[in-house]
């Protein structure tokens, strides 16, 4: 299983951060151990002293694939659910001043909490016209719709299995709306799509 993350996929969030717009998607990639499981606690690391939340549509693979023409992408997830990119700010910032990767920033242990469930792509009238928000400590702090993204999921799907084969169960972070922001101990966050709740974490 592979967590394959795209960056830069929403106009807002680049404009935030005074990045430049990509002219394709900006791929990077978590290892298996930054997955933090369906309601487990997200427990603030001693290396970093700002973490942001970024909230993501997830799609989920359902079959192998490489080299898939666009057309045919929407066989290949089966389901849309919720994740949160967690980034550690400080050292992400670090690394680009001297050029270098930025993975540990992106990768760590528990980076990438999943949402409790996943819905089947059946459920939705358009993947192209899908609201989810993050709320923290019951304010809205992050609201998004797949409708805002630069590439849509089918792009997203075709591009990534240029270079890297699909497999079933790997999971697709799709991007993060405007409004990511530091996150602290003490901290619920809670995510929807539409208004039915299907993410929740504590920052212990």
């Amino acid at each position: 299983m592979k967590i394959l993350c795209i960056g830069r996929n929403y106009a807002e969030h680049i404009a935030e951060l005074n990045n430049e717009v990509p002219d394709e998607p900006v791929i990077f990639l978590k290892p298996d151990t930054a997955l933090l499981q369906r309601g487990m606690p997200f427990f603030y690391p001693e290396f970093t002293q700002d973490i942001h939340h970024e909230i993501e549509l997830v799609l989920r693979v359902c079959k192998n694939g490489r080299h898939i023409e666009e057309h045919f992408a929407h066989t290949y997830y089966d389901a849309v659910g919720l994740g949160l990119d967690l980034t550690a700010r400080d050292l992400q910032s670090k690394a680009k001043s001297k050029g270098l990767p930025w993975d540990l920033a992106k990768g760590f242990d528990g980076s990438a909490p999943l949402g409790t469930t996943f819905k089947p792509v059946s459920e939705f009238a358009d993947p192209k016209n899908i609201n989810f928000r993050l709320e923290v400590n019951g304010e809205v702090r992050q609201q998004g719709n797949s409708g805002m993204m630069l590439h849509d999921f089918n792009k997203i799907i075709s591009y990534v299995s240029r270079f890297i084969t699909l497999k079933m169960g790997d999971l697709i972070f799709t991007g993060t709306p405007s409004g990511v922001g530091p996150i602290k101990v003490g901290d619920q966050l809670t995510g929807y799509i539409e208004d039915e709740k299907l993410l929740e974490v504590a920052v212990k």
